[in-house]
């Protein structure tokens, strides 16, 4: 077993337990006060912290081990709907940047409901093309990790609005707007370099926790190993639009047979 197997293993069982014990703790002082007691303002206020940094460090470490697997060219592929995963990564992000919107969306069953309390809160999504209905072949959980990070890193920098849209016939192309400050021209060439982007090179920004460009390398990576391309269009002072474009798996299958 190499150095990076051994890294891998750290992660995944002497890293992912003890996370997991601190949100299940953390949520249960939160939720189940007729048995742990009631908390003051200031202490549910500390503990939500506690479990919003706790759930971050949970997602870092699944981010960390995704990239891994498509590494060693490990996929989970099968059919899923788009839509279904979209709504999923939205909430996530929001978890994180706005948990309270978060919890209120987690009980919306109807879609429509769903899209009409985003938009009130400056979050335009629209899904179109072969994709709204129809299944798509791919790793589900890269495509979730894809969506979630485009769109906590737009929810962190926008000033008013976000525009996040799912479409294509063939390939699934996502797009993710923000009219944030924008990125400057030298800071796009270290964009989705590992710790190489953050709030203070970017621009400035709006979100309370600065980032540290980890989730944009994972994301190039992912969309890298799928066979796809991630483009980036901005301007300082002008916002930031993020493409992903990824084949179907099993569209790529198809081609290497006929080759």
């Amino acid at each position: 077993m190499n150095n990076k197997d051994h890294l891998i293993d750290l992660l995944i069982h002497d890293l992912s337990g003890p996370i997991s014990v601190v949100v299940t703790s953390a949520g249960n002082l939160l939720k189940k006060e007729d048995r742990y007691g009631p908390l003051t303002s200031r202490q549910r206020q500390s503990i939500e912290r506690i479990l919003r940094n706790a759930s971050k460090a949970q997602s870092l470490l699944t981010e960390l081990v995704e990239v891994y697997r498509s590494d060693e060219g490990l996929f989970d592929c099968r059919d899923f709907q788009v839509r279904d995963v979209l709504k999923e990564s939205i909430v996530d992000a929001l978890e994180v940047v706005e948990p309270l919107l978060a919890g209120e969306l987690t009980f919306i069953k109807r879609e429509d409901a769903f899209l009409r309390i985003l938009e009130e809160h400056g979050i335009i999504v629209e899904c179109t093309g072969r994709y709204h209905d129809s299944p798509f072949f791919h790793d589900k959980r890269k495509i979730q990790l894809i969506l979630r990070n485009l769109i906590s890193n737009a929810l962190k920098y926008r000033r008013e609005k976000i525009n996040i849209s799912v479409s294509g016939d063939l390939d699934l192309t996502l797009s993710v707007i923000d009219d944030g400050p924008g990125i400057p021209e030298n800071g796009q060439e270290i964009v989705f370099k590992r710790f190489g982007y953050n709030k203070g090179n970017a621009g400035g920004g709006t979100g309370e926790t600065p980032g540290l460009g980890f989730g944009l390398s994972c994301v190039k990576a992912l969309v890298k190993v799928m066979g796809g391309v991630i483009t980036l269009q901005s301007r300082e002072g002008a916002g930031t639009h993020f493409t992903v474009c990824v084949p179907s798996h099993k569209s790529t299958g198809e081609k290497e047979a006929e080759e």
